[in-house]
């Protein structure tokens, strides 16, 4: 019996110890904050690409009917 504690204590003793990782920022806050930073890509790359590419001004690219022009555009060979 003795021999067996004995053994026990000793594979104990043998295993590495494991760490634990902490995440400094959890999955979920990850996620916002790639969603958030492809949003602000997007918007960006329709502003620059808008004003600079297409020659308007920066800020009709957030304009409703800027928006329809574009799909009327798009959907007028459909």
């Amino acid at each position: 019996m003795r021999q067996q504690i004995e053994d026990e204590i000793k594979e104990v003793e043998a295993k590495p110890n494991r760490r634990i990782k902490v995440r400094l920022l959890p999955i979920w806050l990850r996620l916002l904050i790639v969603i958030g930073l492809i949003f602000i890509a997007v918007l960006s790359g329709a502003l620059l690409g808008y004003s600079v590419i297409g020659g308007g001004h920066a800020m009709d690219v957030f304009q409703k009917s800027t928006w329809t022009h574009i799909f009327d555009i798009v959907n007028k060979g459909a």
